[in-house]
């Protein structure tokens, strides 16, 4: 509190001089704490943004996010590699973590043995070899309200790439409140009209599923997309494809 403001106090009669007196020795002390605290050096761990290593991240991270929107996620996969060691203390790289981490998972080899992480099939069953062909898989739950969503959309998505050589399949783990009668009755009720089966968590640990729902885009046995099913887009499937 400035001084001309405990004067004024004083002047309007709202306080005694003794009371006065105390209340400029605590803010006497407070403006000496304050003084020092900013005095003490940056906590460990804590940052301060250097725009010029911002600026340089920014650029770096447009790059990799160019080479995703282009189909190129091997190349934006090998560059995202050394982003941590370069740009790891940026808020940029906080930002973009997440698609970091799933750019890690691009380039992973789909075990020979996949098919006995299926328990069982819903629907189905025999339409899906994840060594062969452009397959897109979903991971989701069916108390999941985003799943509810997504799931649902890929059927227009099967519809349409499903002539063209995309195959789909949704992957659940029974988790939570969900239930087997539950997926039953979900995928009857949304008509869902792609293979719908129960995994035992092997390939979602695989693929590094984190949060529901998730997706992954697997071409002749290695991972070539990971993300959420609603960023991808037409043109990135048909590239997938024809790729």
């Amino acid at each position: 509190m400035k001084r001309w403001i405990l004067a004024l106090v004083l002047a309007t009669g709202c306080a005694t001089t003794e009371q006065m007196q105390a209340l400029e020795k605590k803010v006497a002390d407070l403006e000496t704490k304050v003084a020092e605290l900013e005095k003490r050096p940056v906590a460990p761990g804590a940052v301060a943004t250097d725009p010029v290593k911002e600026e340089a991240a920014t650029k770096a991270y447009a790059e990799i996010e160019e080479l995703i929107k282009t189909n190129k996620t091997v190349e934006a996969a090998e560059k995202a590699k050394g982003f941590a060691a370069q740009h790891g203390t940026t808020q940029v790289y906080k930002r973009a973590r997440k698609t970091l981490d799933e750019l890690a998972v691009v380039g992973t080899a789909i075990p020979a043995d996949w098919a006995t992480m299926v328990e069982k099939y819903y629907q189905g069953e025999g339409k899906v070899d994840l060594a062969k062909g452009t397959t897109l898989v979903v991971f989701w739950e069916v108390w999941c309200p985003h799943c509810q969503r997504e799931v649902p959309k890929l059927k227009d998505t099967f519809t349409k790439f499903g002539g063209q050589g995309l195959n789909v399949v949704g992957l659940t783990r029974i988790t939570k409140s969900a239930t087997e009668e539950g997926v039953v009755k979900f995928i009857g009720e949304q008509a869902v009209n792609y293979p719908m089966a129960k995994e035992n968590g092997k390939i979602a640990e695989l693929l590094k599923v984190g949060g529901i729902p998730a997706a992954a885009v697997v071409k002749d046995g290695k991972v070539i997309w990971r993300g959420h099913p609603a960023r991808l887009t037409e043109e990135q499937i048909t590239g997938f494809i024809n790729g």
